[in-house]
Parts: C-alpha cells; sequence; structure tokens
C-alpha cells in the first residue's frame, strides 16, 4: 500500500511538472495564403484579446507561471534586497516646468505616486495631484503633467489601466482645488496651454482598444466648460496623417505628416484669435526635419542630411532662408537640444561619455563641459539669473548624482539642499567594471556594447550573462539607473547591452541600415553580440539569456528561433511576433518605415524570413523562454505574446518550459502603477533569469 501511494505521487508529480511547462492550448488549423505563400496558423482565436475564453486561457497560463515563482523563490527571492538599494540610492533633481519645481513622491508603497510641487528650489514640497484620491484605484499612473502659462493651474494626465488612452484633470495650483473640468478619450497627445484659459489636446475615435489606431483631430478645451462643447482645431480623419503640435509665444503650430509620401505641411494660428484659423506656411516639404524650436520669427531644427546631428534655422516667411547655426560634429552624436533664456544646450554622445556644449541663441560657442566617463545625464533647467544649469548625472550603477554647471565660469559643484542631501554610494566607485568597446559585426561593422560586471569577476566563460538590445525607431538608448541590476551583478551575474543597428546610438544611417529592408542587421548584430561574449570568455551558451522590450522584444524573438542553440533563457517583454499580422492593430500601421508593409509582397517576403511566430520549428526544442504582456498593451497588443507561447508550447520537441506572464491591468510599460508592483515585477525577472542560468 505504501509503494502504491509512493508510485501515484510519482505520477501525480510529474503529471503536474508536465503541465505545468505545456499548458494545454486548443489548436484550430486555418491556412493562410498570401502572395502565393500558404501557411498554417492554429491560433488566430487567441487574436480575440478581450473573449472569455482567451481570458480563461490566460489566467490558466498566469497560474502556472506563479506557481513557478513559488519554486523559484525558494532559491531566489530579489525584492527585499533590490527595495534596500532603491532605499539607499540619491535622487534626481525635480523637474522645473514655468514658475515652479515638481516632483513624483510615493506616500502609500501600494498607491500611484503622487504629484508634489515647489514654489522655491529649497522650499518644502507641498502634494498637489494625487491619483489615487480622485479615483480610488490602485492602477491609475499619472504620465505626464503640465502647468498653464503663468502657473495658475496644471494639467495632470492619468493612465487609468496602463493603456495609452488617458484622461486629463485639473488643479488650481494657489488653491491646491481640483477643478470640475475631465477630458476623456485622449491618446498621444502632448498637453499644451494656450496661456492660462485652456488646452490643446488629440482626441481618440476607436471603440475597441486594439483596433487600429483613429487619433485624427486636435480639440481645444476651455477651463469651466463640459468636454463636449471643446472646440475641433485640426481633423485628419480623411487623410489620416498624423501631426504633431506645440505653442510657442503667441501661435499653435501643428506639422501634419503625410502617410503616404511623409511630406509634411506646417501650420500656424494665432493663439489671441479664439477661432483657430490655421495659415499654412510649408506645404509639402519632404526634407523630412525635425522641429526644434520657434524664436523670433526663426524655425529651429535638425536636417536628416546630416549624420551625426546639427542645427539650423530659417525664417518662418522664408524656407528658403536656411542656414547652418550649430554645425555637426563628426563621430559625436547630437542626442538632444534643450533651448533656455537665450541659450541652447546640446548633449553629445561619444564611445563611452557623454557632454554638453553650452551656445548663445545665435550658435555662439560658449563652452564644453565633460560628464564622468561611463555616465550619462539628464538636463533638469537653466537659471538665467546666476547662469547655472542644472543637470542629473547617472549610470547603470550609479543612482543620481545632481550638478550645477556655471556656463560662463565653467565651476562644475554638486548641488544639494535641505530636500536633497548627500548620500554615500551604495559601492565604492570602481566596485563595478563598465566596459564601452565594439565588436565586429558578421558583416565587418563595429557594433558598441557596453559590459559591467563586479571586480574580481573571473572571466572563465562561466558567468550568468544577461544581453539586452533594443534596435528600432533611430532610439538612442539611455544608461538608466537600475537598483534590481546591482542584486544582479552582485550576484556574479554579467551584464551587456549591445547598441545593434536600427537604434539611433551611431547616427541617423545608424537606424536605416537595421530598418525595412535592411532590419535583418539588426538581429544579426544581436547575435554577433552573442557570439562576441562567449568567444571572450565572458560567458557560455549554456550560461546566456536574453531579453529586450517592445521592439527588443521582437529583436529576442528573432534571434531565438533563428539561432536556439545559442541561448539558455529568453525572456522577451511586450513584443512583436506574428509580423504578418503586426499592421492589423492599434499603431502598427505607422511603423512600415521600420518594418515594411506586410501587404506588398517585397515585403511580406521579407518580413516572413524572420517573423519569430512563423519560423517556429516542430522539431526544435527552443530555450527556456519567459514572454511577459500585458492585457491593456495597445501599443504591442497581447495576442502577439500570446500566439507566440501557443506555438513555442504546443510542440513535441519542446522539453524546456515556455511560460507566458501577462501582467492585469497594465499597459506596454508594465506594472509600474505602484511601488510595490514595480519592484515585484523587477524582482520576479532576476530571479527567473538567476534560477534557470544557474540550473
Amino acid at each position: 500500500m505504501k509503494n502504491c501511494f509512493f508510485f501515484i505521487f510519482l505520477f501525480v508529480s510529474h503529471s503536474f511538472l508536465f503541465s505545468q511547462t505545456f499548458p494545454v492550448t486548443k489548436s484550430i488549423p486555418k491556412t493562410i495564403t498570401k502572395f502565393g505563400v500558404s501557411f498554417q496558423d492554429d491560433y488566430t482565436w487567441l487574436e480575440d484579446m478581450k473573449s472569455d475564453e482567451t481570458k480563461n486561457w490566460t489566467n490558466t497560463q498566469d497560474e502556472v507561471i506563479n506557481l513557478q515563482f513559488v519554486e523559484i523563490k525558494k532559491k531566489y527571492d530579489a525584492i527585499n534586497k533590490i527595495k534596500e538599494y532603491n532605499h539607499y540610492s540619491s535622487s534626481g533633481l525635480p523637474t522645473k516646468k514655468e514658475a515652479y519645481y515638481y516632483s513624483m513622491y510615493i506616500k502609500d508603497k501600494d498607491e500611484p505616486s503622487a504629484l508634489f510641487y515647489r514654489k522655491d528650489l529649497n522650499a518644502n514640497s507641498i502634494e498637489l495631484f494625487n491619483p489615487f484620491k480622485i479615483y480610488k484605484s490602485t492602477n491609475t499612473v499619472l504620465t505626464d503633467y503640465s502647468p498653464s502659462k503663468n502657473s495658475k493651474y496644471i494639467a495632470c494626465k492619468v493612465s487609468l489601466d496602463g493603456s495609452d488612452r488617458n484622461e486629463i484633470r485639473f488643479v488650481a495650483i494657489d488653491y491646491i482645488k481640483n477643478l470640475e473640468d475631465k477630458i476623456s478619450n485622449v491618446k498621444f497627445s502632448k498637453i499644451v496651454w494656450n496661456y492660462d484659459s485652456g488646452i490643446f489636446y488629440k482626441r481618440n475615435a476607436n471603440q475597441n482598444t486594439f483596433a487600429k489606431d483613429s487619433t485624427y483631430q486636435l480639440y481645444y478645451h476651455k477651463l469651466g466648460t463640459n468636454q463636449d462643447e471643446d472646440k475641433l482645431v485640426f481633423d485628419a480623419t480623411k487623410t489620416r496623417n498624423s501631426f504633431t503640435y506645440f505653442t510657442k509665444k503667441d501661435r499653435l503650430f501643428i506639422i501634419e505628416q503625410d502617410n503616404k509620401t511623409e511630406a509634411k505641411n506646417y501650420y500656424y494660428a494665432s493663439l489671441k484669435d479664439e477661432e483657430y484659423k490655421l495659415e499654412k506656411f510649408i506645404d509639402s516639404d519632404d526634407s523630412k526635419f525635425t522641429l526644434l524650436y520657434y524664436s523670433n520669427n526663426k524655425i529651429y531644427f535638425s536636417g536628416k542630411d546630416y549624420d551625426w546631428g546639427e542645427i539650423r534655422t530659417f525664417s518662418i516667411s522664408n524656407r528658403a532662408d536656411e542656414s547652418v547655426l550649430i554645425p555637426q560634429l563628426y563621430n559625436n552624436l547630437l542626442v538632444d537640444s534643450y533651448f533656455s533664456e537665450g541659450y541652447i544646450f546640446c548633449k553629445y554622445k561619444t564611445v563611452g561619455k557623454n557632454y554638453v556644449i553650452a551656445y548663445k541663441e545665435n550658435g555662439e560657442f560658449i563652452r564644453k563641459i565633460d560628464c564622468t566617463e561611463n555616465t550619462d545625464f539628464d538636463f533638469k533647467f537653466f537659471d538665467p539669473i546666476t547662469k547655472c544649469l542644472y543637470i542629473s548625472v547617472f549610470s547603470k550603477t550609479i543612482s543620481p548624482q545632481n550638478f550645477k554647471l556655471n556656463i560662463e565660469t565653467g565651476n562644475v559643484n554638486h548641488y544639494y539642499n535641505d530636500y536633497l542631501v548627500p548620500k554615500i554610494t551604495l559601492f565604492p566607485l570602481d566596485h563595478f567594471i563598465t566596459k564601452n568597446i565594439s565588436f565586429k559585426s558578421r558583416d565587418g561593422i563595429d557594433v558598441p556594447i557596453t559590459i559591467i560586471y563586479k571586480k574580481g569577476t573571473v572571466l572563465n566563460g562561466d558567468n550568468p550573462t544577461l544581453l539586452e538590445a533594443y534596435g528600432g525607431f533611430g532610439v538612442v538608448s539611455e544608461q538608466n539607473y537600475d537598483s534590481s541590476l546591482l542584486y544582479f551583478l552582485e550576484k556574479g551575474g554579467v551584464y551587456a547591452f549591445a547598441e545593434i543597428r536600427g537604434g539611433g546610438e551611431k547616427g541617423l544611417n545608424w537606424h536605416k541600415k537595421g530598418m525595412g529592408l535592411k532590419k535583418m542587421n539588426s538581429f544579426n548584430d544581436f547575435i554577433d553580440a552573442a557570439e562576441y561574449l562567449i568567444k571572450e570568455k565572458y560567458t557560455s551558451s549554456n550560461r546566456l539569456a536574453i531579453t529586450g522590450a517592445s521592439n527588443g522584444g521582437l529583436v529576442v524573438g528573432v534571434a531565438m528561433t533563428q539561432r536556439p542553440e545559442l541561448f539558455k533563457v529568453a525572456v522577451p517583454k511586450v513584443g512583436v511576433f506574428d509580423m504578418i499580422n503586426f499592421d492589423k492593430y492599434t499603431v502598427g500601421k505607422y511603423h512600415f518605415d521600420e518594418y515594411g508593409n506586410p501587404s506588398e509582397k517585397t515585403d511580406f517576403d521579407y518580413i516572413l524570413t524572420y517573423s519569430p511566430y512563423h519560423n517556429i520549428k516542430e522539431n526544435i526544442n527552443y530555450p527556456t523562454t519567459l514572454i511577459i504582456t500585458s492585457e491593456n498593451d495597445d501599443r504591442a497588443v497581447p495576442m502577439h505574446s500570446y500566439k507566440f507561447a501557443a506555438r513555442l508550447q504546443n510542440r513535441q520537441a519542446q522539453k524546456n518550459p515556455i511560460f507566458l506572464q501577462t501582467l492585469d491591468d497594465s499597459g506596454h510599460n508594465g506594472k509600474v502603477s505602484s511601488y510595490n508592483s514595480y519592484f515585484e515585477e523587477k524582482a520576479n525577472f532576476y530571479d527567473f533569469i538567476l534560477y534557470y542560468l544557474n540550473k
């Protein structure tokens, strides 16, 4: 009887582990033919992301990964140490907008952050807007805020469920009083004030969360009125053109981009005229410049002809009157420009180093100030009285350090005050080694890679290593401080970030060489980065994990399906994997430049060669994988992750576990609504990585 019980226990345990690794997913075969190519898709039913059937399926998947986290945390449980690191980390400067200084603070670790302000940099902070008090929900997140011109009011943009569809609320600053005004269905919208009277915003018309985006209208809301009285200022519904907008001085500017030719029309209207009659001052310009600033009837812009970035100007009344204000610096990437009080501050990036150059508004050079090697920085604000530029300096392993730079004398000093008190660093400055180097891609291109590890780590090819990349849309990735990464490094981990083609880290052409029909260069660079880490004895294929989010999730999906033997663990986050159908949902239609158009044969054929979902082989055992998505992600919609997980799981050859985690009440940025949920997600990630890399 005892032996029989033992046999039954083994059978049940084995069955549980098997079902835990491979949840059963319904298969409904469907043959799809496009441009003469036929393939079978068994999981199109998961594209109905809001159905009860899909929800039940994702709940089952979540139960599996949650049970696995219970097991993992018997060996690794990072959350308390990560929170400790965060507690002892220093904080960045507040953000100055118009007259006052603003910061986000956590009052309750289970509730969203609240907005505080100071009238003086060294004054006590005052709570101004707390989304929890209004919505009584722990899932509301303040995503943006903007004070009116004279700081009488502040508009606060709130995501209710993690999605990109927001509401806007208003507060009278001097009285700390919430106004009755509420604006709904706001999407991809800046908060742009007409002095203190009201705001311009983009309204979204989608009825279905995951339908193709329909944000084509610009409205004006006058304070003290209902939203149904708002004035329609610009409507691109018929053309389906995209547009951006801003106000400067007494004008509203709108930049409209043709969705077919990409040529741009430029309009302005007087803010004094309540009809906002638009006047076109540039018609069908195809030079694709980026408008940066407007002052004294001059447009400041960055063109597309100079790879490393420069600033030019032209008269608003004469587009042909163009002149170079700040020329490009070869091999020095112009990352950001900050205009303030007659000055232009330019942030430049080189290998392992960032620096700022101060110019007068007429382009006259003032001085260059270098940042510490292997650090990054953010502009915070400029004080025209003291001539001091305030910045926060940070790295992956160093929490924000605050400085003021005197642009007249060149003096650089730490900045502290009564609430920004000095803190000792968590570790000695040489505790971690950071290498900014390059490796050769398969086609002979130098690809930058940053590698970080604890001093004294023996590089013997047996270190748990995490490789990450983004590689899309010309994005220049920052070295944002991450207290959770410290935990991984202290456990003997090696971290690497590859600046692969498709990103913007080496200029405009770096993006062009990894987009459209050259997108495979981006994925190859990532795979080559992995091979470099193995060749140079940082790690081995049995100790290497890869991760990336959004476009980076696609990079991971391609790498693991193209070279599964190269990786032990893969964690793609909020990725796109069914590339034949990416354009059918939300913002996908805006990404034809990046990925190509699957409705055109040449692009379709190319996309099919790398689309992760369509390149899963029946006879391959893919790496241990945790696919992370969010139920309300209306950028990289969750059906990509659902279908990718289902197809990976439901094959006889798959022996390594494939997990799917769907974060509830969350969007593209994950579970960021509260302190506890944010760090729980971080801890789960590193616990998972370490558990399987050391298994």
